[in-house]
This record gives structure tokens, sequence and C-alpha cells, in this order.
């Protein structure tokens, strides 16, 4: 299998692996951390799905997505951290000035699971965010001491994969996902 990383610029293929089965569905569309709180519980159904397919028009596109052949297999979002609300964080630290990227999600679709499509789309959203110029990126995964992480709340990542992708840790957060400890992950791509 060859997985192809590239900029979520297509909808149709966004709304594949991060959308409701239900139009209506007021699901997440990995928002929550991209826009402000009041905006976020404003969006409600479809009209989340319509912001972020002018996202997905937007000259910086949303994220990256994974493709097994033309079918579309994985997402990770992935910003300046300026842009998202861990601009503003008290849980999550500021290590430096530097502006930073986050990447803060990562989804595999089910039935693609457990074959490495996670650590093609982190080394897709570290080669996106240096493209993009970031000096530097960050990830807030999960510390679960080798537990076993519910996947539903896995959307953070596992930190074992950043590590495995040249992250370090930078700092402690006072952030906790799922009864999990979240740690700040970084990779400086100077």
């Amino acid at each position: 299998m060859a997985i192809e990383v590239r900029p979520a610029s297509d909808f149709e293929d966004v709304r594949a692996v991060i959308g409701p089965k239900s139009a209506g569905a007021n699901v997440c569309w990995c928002l929550s951390y991209r826009i402000p709180s009041k905006l976020n519980q404003e969006l409600r159904g479809p009209a989340r799905g319509e912001y972020v397919a002018e996202l997905c028009r937007g000259q910086l596109p949303p994220g990256v997505l994974a493709y097994d052949g033309d079918e579309p297999v994985g997402w990770a979002a992935v910003a300046p951290r300026s842009d998202t609300s861990f601009a503003r964080s008290r849980r999550i630290p500021h290590v430096d000035d530097l502006p930073v990227w986050s990447l803060w999600c990562i989804r595999v679709r089910p039935g693609h699971r457990k074959s490495g499509i996670s650590h093609a789309l982190i080394a897709g959203a570290v080669e996106f965010a240096r493209v993009g110029g970031a000096p530097v990126i960050e990830a807030y995964p999960i510390d679960s001491g080798g537990a076993k992480v519910d996947m539903t709340m896995a959307y953070a990542g596992i930190s074992r994969n950043f590590e495995r992708a040249g992250f370090t840790h930078a700092a402690d957060t006072t952030s906790v996902l799922a009864g999990f400890p979240r740690v700040l992950m970084r990779l400086d791509l100077r």
C-alpha cells in the first residue's frame, strides 16, 4: 500500500474522512480548536460543513489528507498556532515566541487503521507546515504510558508516534484527554 498525503483542498474528500453520516449532525468537523468557542457553538448542522468547505477553498487548506490510491483514508489538522484556539490556551503553554504551527488532530478511517496511515499523516503534516514556512511544528498528543486509548479520544495522537517522527517533548501541559495527560511535543523545521 502506497499512501500519498496531500493538502486538504478537496472538500468532498475531507467530508469522507471527518464529516458526519447525516448532513444535519453536529459533529466536530475538526473545528473545535480551529475557531473561537462562541462560533463553534453557533455553527450547527450543515453550517459546520459549509464552514469547512470555505476553508478547503482558501489559500491555506485546513490540513492534509492521506490517500490510498484515489480513496481518502486519513486526515490531519495542521495550521499556524496563531490561527487556532491553542494561541489563547492556558492549558497548552507557549514555549517561545516563534510562529509555530500546530498539529492537533489525526483521524484514520475505520477499515484502514493499524496500517501506518497515522505515521504518513504526521510526516505529511510536517511537510505541509515546512512548505508553509513554519520554523517549528507542535503537537499535543496523549502520553498514555503504553496504556490502551479509546479510539474516539485518540484524535490528539499518541506521544510515541510523534517521537518516531522526530518530535521531542518540549513541555508538560495541564490538559487531560480521556484521563491521560497531554504533552507538548515539537519538531524544529529550520
